[in-house]
């Protein structure tokens, strides 16, 4: 059953604003509000937080707030401006989340994530991953996951939750307590149903249809079958306006895997050719299939470093075919080159010059399209061990950087030193013996101290901080890399306590 995320952004026009606030003018101490106007009428079209504290609110006339706040800051609508800055979030989730991506105007983002939640760790990590990345953007986002695009949409934005998680077949549950707002019903539609009495999405849900057919159309019957999933909504993806994408459609719809191979393979060597007209290499490519019910699935193959070989990204597609359900028949296919790089030929080599390299990079590809992430490790110029490595791209150039140590260095760093309880003598001796996790551990050998000192440029807090490293090795031949926080004296210089920092091979 499809999955659909509504990623809802309740400041958007604010934070916009804001961030386009190059000169500084606006200051973020006084309520700001944005004003929409027709005609000779002024109305408040967004306000932000600090303007919703002081008693604000959308719709309020615009004479009416500037008269409650005094010194209030006012920003005309830029309505083309909004929808750009939520076309570029759109585009950037494409190419992050999910193949079927489209823009929820005003003020949101709905996607299909059918697949592609496990290369996100399921989907409650999935939707705290968006939070936290929209948030490092400076952005406020609400992020629901549902069954159908309008219950996602009404949960998003009517729950108050930064994320929430309908499980699958329970739809109803989750939206039969939500306000008629939710519906995507006309403002009108939704006052005069407050008229009679309604105020919840179930209470609608409970009535027969023919009487509210009968006076407000059939408006009410397609949002309340939308949102239940009855009706189906697909989600027609955003494109980029430079995207490469080929398609093949059929008189008669197909559903059989060798067919759909086929023409797979045909629609494979189509976008290579275009690419290669473009002198471009694909790096992550999404395969949509459209079926007769009015239904879309996506495929979604990338590759370590930009590829245009048909032959392997044939391969990548073939490989999950089997993922595909055709259902009642396909009617097209589709292949898109989300994103695109530049990629010149190159050389092959010959027995007149060096020898081959072995290209590990198909690898990659075969692990990263399972879901599993690949990276590699490279050195940066820093002498605290948890800040010496970053994660680079599998495929990337070499860094041309590396490490000048005179002590070994464990080959696995916990992402966070563990407490232990040691016996030592003071300031200089290694410990007899350690307790890490429960269990003791007496000490047969040991070597150090090793000294590294706090990078005061980087924090103030590390001018006098200092940690003397010991690698050990227990009695049962284990062998530990451990540190105590300050060199054992004088208390400036860190805690004094121990912690177990790697583990040798």
């Amino acid at each position: 059953m499809p999955r659909v995320v509504s990623i809802y952004f309740p400041d958007l026009v604010i934070e916009r604003i804001r961030r386009a606030d190059g000169t500084g003018e606006l200051s973020p101490e006084r309520p700001l509000v944005v004003v929409e106007k027709s005609g000779s009428k002024r109305w408040l079209a967004a306000v932000d937080a600090k303007a919703r504290s002081a008693g604000l609110h959308v719709g309020m006339p615009a004479a009416k707030a500037q008269a409650i706040v005094q010194g209030l800051q006012v920003v005309e609508a830029d309505p083309i401006a909004d929808v750009a800055a939520l076309e570029r979030l759109t585009l950037w989730a494409l190419t992050q989340y999910s193949p079927i991506v489209a823009m929820d105007a005003p003020d949101g983002i709905v996607m299909d994530t059918e697949g592609a939640d496990h290369l996100q760790g399921g989907e409650e990590l999935m939707l705290s991953g968006i939070v936290n990345r929209f948030r490092a953007r400076g952005l406020t986002a609400r992020v629901a996951i549902a069954d159908s695009w309008g219950a996602a949409h009404a949960l998003a934005r009517a729950s108050g939750r930064e994320t929430v998680v309908a499980p699958c077949g329970e739809t109803s549950r989750f939206v039969e307590k939500l306000p008629l707002s939710s519906l995507r019903l006309s403002p009108e539609t939704v006052i005069s149903l407050r008229t009679l009495g309604f105020r919840t999405i179930g209470e609608l849900a409970a009535t027969p249809r023919a009487p509210l057919a009968l006076r407000f159309g059939p408006e009410i019957g397609r949002r309340l079958d939308q949102m239940y999933g009855r009706l189906p909504e697909p989600i027609d993806p955003i494109r980029p306006m430079d995207v490469v994408e080929v398609s093949r459609a059929f008189a008669e719809p197909i559903g059989a895997p060798e067919t759909i191979a086929k023409y797979v393979s045909r629609l494979v060597g189509e976008l290579c050719d275009a690419l290669e007209k473009k002198a471009l290499g694909v790096r992550r490519s999404d395969l949509i299939v459209h079926k007769v019910d009015n239904t879309m699935q996506a495929i979604r193959a990338g590759t370590a470093k930009p590829a245009r070989d048909v032959a392997w990204l044939t391969k990548l597609f073939k490989d999950r075919i089997e993922k595909i359900e055709p259902g009642f028949g396909i009617e097209k296919l589709s292949l898109v080159a989300v994103i695109a790089e530049p990629l010149t030929e190159t050389q092959k080599t010959s027995s007149l010059i060096e020898e081959e390299v072995v290209d590990i990079t198909p690898l990659i590809d075969v692990i990263g399209n399972r879901g599993q992430r690949v990276y590699r490790v490279a050195p940066v110029a820093s002498d605290v061990p948890e800040r010496s490595v970053t994660r680079i791209a599998a495929a990337a150039e070499e860094v041309g950087a590396s490490w000048t140590l005179h002590w070994p260095r464990p080959v696995r760093l916990l992402a966070r030193p563990d407490p232990i309880e040691v016996i030592a003598l003071l300031p200089d001796h290694p410990p007899v013996s350690i307790t890490w996790r429960g269990k003791r551990r007496r000490v047969k050998r040991a070597d150090g101290p090793e000294r590294i000192f706090g990078e005061w440029w980087t924090r103030s807090s590390e001018f006098d901080a200092v940690r003397d490293y010991f690698v050990i090795e227990d009695d049962a031949g284990e062998r530990f890399w451990i540190f105590r926080s300050g060199d054992g004296l004088d208390t400036a210089t860190g805690s004094q306590k121990w912690f177990l920092h790697g583990i040798f091979a």
